[in-house]
């Protein structure tokens, strides 16, 4: 017996990043879009723990030991459950590592329902949503899809109400950007006061709107991600590559998460295609994909 299961990409069009709190991480405030990009996973009876990635990463960016979110994701739900950690887990990866995108935690929440489902566990959406907040901030987003509200570390969730689909053009650059990296240069930047220093957050009212009442446009002008910056001092070249997509017809683009990946927003998906045959053309990214979203989170699909 094999289980499938599949879960989605996020984009962040609104991440508010407070300071830095005592535990190691900020306190952040954002809009999670799941969108049509998915990882999936299979698993199988396995005598111990197994994990092979094919796709997106495989080849070393993507570790197959204890260090790859979906083996702790095994490892949680069967010591939850009072079940042996045996399985083989074969995780396919369309998902880029190290984007921005939450690939890993997909894989981890993936992981969690088809193991629920090859070991029997019966363990709630409750359960795995708690196990999920153990693994990692994006973990539980990505475990429910759709679009919500993250506070705390993001591991916190209020479903939000997004009254039609939007369609994105995701420019994915040739190499990644460690997220961890990415949050320190922003306190760097904040130390030397060339950002702001957190201490508010920033509202997502303007986008909570536009995802309720407004049209593309008004998304657009919503957009927003404390991350940004800090990304754009690293990289300085998506500077050029969220021009080129903004030049190119997207309504407004911007970094997804930490970054590398741009995510640029379009009128309909017409458009979308429009857009990303523009940049594939242009070679400013390594690969383009089309996506519209919202999408529902972690399923099983066989």
């Amino acid at each position: 017996m094999t289980v499938t299961a599949r879960a989605p990409a996020k984009v962040n069009v609104h991440l508010g990043v407070g300071s830095l709190r005592a535990d190691g991480f900020h306190e952040l405030r954002t809009v999670y879009l799941a969108v049509s990009l998915f990882d999936t996973v299979t698993v199988g009876p396995g005598d111990g723990l197994s994990v092979s990635v094919t796709g997106e990463g495989a080849g070393g960016d993507v570790p197959t030991d204890r260090r790859n979110l979906v083996w702790q994701a095994a490892e949680l739900l069967a010591a939850h459950a009072g079940v042996p950690a045996d399985a083989t887990i074969a995780v396919a990866k369309n998902i880029p590592a190290a984007a921005g995108l939450a690939g890993g935690s997909a894989d981890a929440a993936a992981a969690l329902v088809a193991l629920d489902e090859l070991w029997g566990t019966r363990a709630s959406r409750g359960d795995l949503a708690g196990l999920a907040a153990r693994l990692g901030s994006d973990v539980p987003f990505s475990l429910a899809g759709g679009v919500a509200l993250g506070s705390g570390r993001g591991e916190q969730l209020s479903p939000v109400l997004a009254r039609r689909p939007s369609h994105w053009v995701l420019g994915i650059a040739a190499d990644g950007l460690s997220t961890p990296a990415v949050y320190r240069e922003l306190d760097r930047l904040r130390a030397a006061g060339r950002v702001a220093d957190g201490t508010d957050l920033s509202s997502p009212d303007a986008v909570l709107g536009a995802l309720r009442d407004g049209p593309p446009a008004a998304l657009g002008a919503a957009l927003s991600n404390d991350l940004q910056a800090p990304a754009f001092s690293l990289r300085p070249e998506l500077r050029r590559a969220l021009r080129a997509a903004t030049d190119a017809g997207a309504v407004a683009a911007l970094v997804s998460g930490s970054g590398p990946t741009v995510a640029a927003l379009t009128d309909d998906e017409d458009a979308a295609v429009r857009l990303a045959a523009v940049l594939a053309g242009e070679g400013v990214f390594r690969t383009v994909r089309v996506v519209h979203g919202p999408v529902p989170g972690a399923r099983v699909l066989s």
